[in-house]
């Protein structure tokens, strides 16, 4: 390391020493981070990313408790009559589903010397250092979210190079704790998880992606939210051409600080807008709203360590925090897997299609998805054909 950067290394490890109230000597060695410091690290993470803005990243004082939720959680209106019965108030946050609980994720990075000294040029020396940390750890929560399967005492990048065995996700949460919000498997007689295949496309089980959405939107998602107008499709990146994607952060420039990885659609999936999200399951669907996904990080559980490491010719960054993927509302989610787009039929232009004919193709999706929900997919098929053409009329596009 040359002269020049280990003066602008030392100057940015005394700041980092002041702000946690620690000696520098002390650096090297395991130290939990102030919490004003940790607040303001979390906030910085979450601004690195569009997608980290749209859903909840909060703090919580305790390892393991109930979802926050997303305080409406059921209607509070009624009647009583009082002559009968007394009038009984309803906690309109009330979920039903199991709580969270945060285990440690370590976010270990490694800055070689020579790196160090190209940022030495540079007048914002620390704060590149501090945003080479900051978005990895955003872009890994990202991917954990969507892909993570269980927690390993000891994560194999190289058998799991999506965080699969880091923590549980997201989508992952939804699979084992609401199964009846997942097209894409159903629980065989033997009680295992089977894995169906949703055809989309001519002589599939359904015509196009507008009428999955439907469908889904009508028999799975709760009747509470079917009309929330924050409700969103997150798509894989298999499901539709970047034609259908020219819109990266509402034209936000690429010079600025925020993350591009948030890409908005024109246009809109059986309804609704869609998006797509990074490390996103190239083949599925999630219908939800952005707010109904959170990641829940225990307050005073933020470690940290640097060390300067001769042997190695770099410095290492050491830190981990407590967390949790949480879904706050299962009834506000249907996850759909394994989907195969077969040929597409052509689809008319916007306008083309009557109220009638956009009723009758939900009315008919929703069928599908109730058969699929109730005997797998071999009775959905069987319903398909018994339609007829009632996919034909999901030739619109939304």
């Amino acid at each position: 390391m040359k002269n020049t950067t280990r003066f602008k290394l030392n100057a940015y490890m005394s700041v980092l020493a002041e702000i946690n109230k620690i000696d520098l000597s002390a650096l090297n060695s395991k130290f939990t981070i102030e919490p004003s410091v940790s607040q303001t690290l979390e906030s910085k993470i979450q601004e690195s990313s569009a997608f980290l803005q749209a859903i909840n990243i909060m703090p919580v004082s305790e390892q393991s408790g109930a979802r926050l939720g997303l305080g409406i959680g059921t209607t509070i209106a009624g009647t009583t009559d009082t002559t009968q019965k007394e009038r009984e108030p309803t906690d309109p946050t009330y979920i039903d589903g199991d709580g969270y609980k945060c285990t440690q994720t370590n976010f270990d990075t490694a800055l070689p010397y020579s790196k160090l000294d190209m940022w030495a040029k540079f007048s914002d020396f620390q704060v590149r250092i501090r945003d080479a940390i900051v978005k990895r750890q955003a872009l890994d929560r990202i991917m954990i979210g969507f892909n993570g399967l269980k927690r390993e005492k000891t994560s194999n990048r190289v058998q799991n190079p999506l965080l699969q065995d880091v923590n549980i996700g997201w989508l992952e949460k939804i699979r084992q704790e609401k199964p009846a919000q997942v097209l894409g498997q159903h629980i065989g007689d033997d009680g295992k998880v089977v894995s169906d295949k949703i055809t989309v496309g001519k002589n599939g089980l359904f015509r196009n992606l507008d009428a999955v959405v439907m469908g889904a939107v009508s028999e799975k998602i709760g009747v509470q939210y079917q009309d929330d107008t924050e409700l969103v499709v997150i798509c894989g990146r298999q499901l539709l051409a970047d034609k259908y994607f020219p819109l990266v952060n509402q034209s936000q420039p690429n010079t600025e600080a925020l993350a591009a990885d948030l890409i908005i659609s024109q246009k809109r999936i059986g309804g609704l807008q869609a998006v797509r999200a990074p490390y996103f399951p190239a083949n599925a669907l999630l219908i939800t709203r952005l707010d109904n996904l959170s990641i829940y990080w225990q307050e005073e559980t933020r470690r940290r360590s640097i060390i300067d490491n001769p042997k190695r010719d770099r410095i290492e960054n050491l830190e981990s925090v407590n967390e949790a993927y949480v879904v706050e509302d299962y009834d506000c989610t249907c996850l759909v897997e394994n989907i195969e787009l077969l040929e597409q039929e052509p689809e008319k232009e916007p306008g083309e299609m009557s109220e009638a004919e956009i009723a009758r193709i939900a009315a008919v999706a929703a069928s599908v998805v109730k058969s699929m929900s109730g005997a797998g997919s071999s009775a959905a098929s069987a319903d398909t054909t018994q339609t007829g053409d009632a996919g034909d009329g999901s030739k619109g596009g939304a």
